[in-house]
């Protein structure tokens, strides 16, 4: 198994601002999938819809604060039954993300893919906290045909 790997510290007040918008059906909209709906709570499935398709994750847990993990039950294949994980921590006046998408069988061209689009929306969830307005799909940067 391998994984997709990012740190992003942002400029926040609180660690609570970034926890914030991960956990809500109408932050998530506003930096990752404009089209995003469900329930975000824990047990919860979201439905984010993209320009190239979607994905149904699971929300596994919830520790606020702290940590939001999530299953993808639904989406590419290469996608089913990996996790996203988002720990939180404070250091220096940022609240670092240390960001996991776990438990890919292979290390394919569509994980590299992936792993740029990541690192892209990671950025809009950076932009979002900090300005308040963030680049979720379809105003995200475009990288393939893929989206």
């Amino acid at each position: 198994m391998v994984d997709i790997l990012h740190r992003v510290g942002v400029v926040s007040p609180s660690v609570d601002d970034v926890y914030a918008a991960l956990t809500s059906v109408d932050t998530l909209a506003g930096w990752w999938a404009s089209d995003t709906r469900g329930d975000a709570d824990t047990g919860g499935v979201i439905q984010f819809r993209f320009t190239a398709g979607g994905f149904d994750m699971k929300v596994i847990d919830l520790q606020p604060g702290k940590r939001v993990l999530w299953e993808v039950v639904d989406g590419p294949e290469e996608w089913i039954g990996t996790e996203v994980v988002w720990d939180l921590k404070r250091e220096d006046g940022y609240t670092i993300i240390l960001f996991k998408h776990q438990g890919w069988k292979e290390p394919g061209e569509f994980m590299h893919h992936c792993s740029t689009k990541w690192a892209i929306y990671l950025m809009s969830l950076k932009q979002l906290v900090e300005t308040g307005a963030g680049a979720p799909d379809p105003h995200d940067v475009q990288i393939s045909n893929w989206h």
